[in-house]
């Protein structure tokens, strides 16, 4: 069962209209702007995605959206993120049957699980949605920490082939490998991070700016993986400022309006979140104003071998 996910995974934006239905003409529009530029998956419905606020017939509406996008050249994973574990089996059983090549797993948030039932709680989703599963662990919001030593606990079940790895600390990275070796594929899921996690062994990029640079993301991925530390890194240190904006409480309307400004999509988000307004506003236009007008020309990549 196992996959080898690896790559530029967009957690993908939820698309609204004026009239707060779901935007799927937009979303289509978005969805295929990132595999145009080469990323390797996508997540919808998760933090990002604002799944919080979508019914669980919208997750499906989106996760359909996406899978009709990539067409199967690309896998499509469905975030799982329910209060309860009896809700997360439902929607993991509700994606699998829509066609979800994976799913990234939460926590049963906003309950801070213990050990054993964060342990039980990814086992029995796991279990209902019957599909590979990328663990999502993300301490710093959600309050409840997957160590190496719990991975290693779920090692022995095929189904888990990924993490996540949020915890804002970089060392992270190496203790999951030498607490599991490479058992799981490791991807980084702090834009601000990614370089370094990449530098010390991840094997993907969960990523969040990407929903408006996806170019300048997938460059800094395969010259990593090339060996053209150099390179990579000019683009990334361009890329900073904007990377900062993924680690906020306002991700959501941070890279929304990213996106409006420089994708040409909007910035609607589904209330209570509202559109970034006056200095706030005025802040992230700045930067990415500062960005446009220095974005840097990406170098030639060699073609990945199919």
């Amino acid at each position: 069962m196992s996959t080898p996910w690896t790559g530029i995974f967009p957690a993908v934006t939820t698309k609204f209209t004026e009239d707060d239905r779901l935007d799927i003409a937009e979303m289509e529009r978005s969805f295929a702007l990132q595999l145009d530029a080469g990323v390797h998956g996508l997540i919808v419905c998760g933090s990002l995605g604002e799944a919080s606020t979508l019914e669980p017939e919208e997750k499906i509406e989106v996760l359909r959206t996406a899978l009709r996008v990539a067409k199967g050249r690309k896998p499509v994973l469905l975030t799982v993120v329910e209060g309860s574990t009896r809700r997360a089996c439902k929607l993991a059983e509700d994606g699998a049957k829509a066609g979800a090549q994976g799913f990234m797993v939460l926590p049963g948030v906003p309950y801070k699980s213990d050990a054993r039932e964060t342990l039980t709680h990814y086992r029995t989703v796991a279990k209902a949605g019957g599909l590979p599963v990328m663990i999502y662990n993300n301490p710093v919001s959600y309050g409840v920490d997957i160590t190496p030593a719990m991975l290693g606990e779920l090692a022995a079940d095929p189904l888990f082939v990924a993490i996540k790895e949020s915890s804002d600390d970089v060392r992270r990275v190496t203790k999951i490998f030498n607490a599991v070796g490479d058992r799981f594929q490791v991807f980084t899921g702090v834009d601000n991070l990614a370089l370094e996690s990449l530098a010390v062994g991840a094997v993907g990029w969960v990523a969040g700016l990407v929903c408006a640079f996806p170019a300048e993301t997938v460059a800094i991925y395969e010259l990593m993986k090339q060996g053209r530390v150099a390179e990579a890194l000019a683009i990334y240190r361009w890329f900073q400022p904007l990377l900062d904006l993924d680690v906020s409480a306002r991700l959501v309307q941070n890279i929304k309006l990213v996106e409006a400004l420089a994708a040409g999509s909007n910035d609607r988000c589904r209330a209570p979140r509202l559109p970034l307004a006056g200095a706030e506003r005025a802040a992230v236009e700045a930067i990415v104003a500062k960005a446009m007008a220095s974005r840097p020309q990406l170098p030639a990549l060699r073609a990945a071998a199919e």
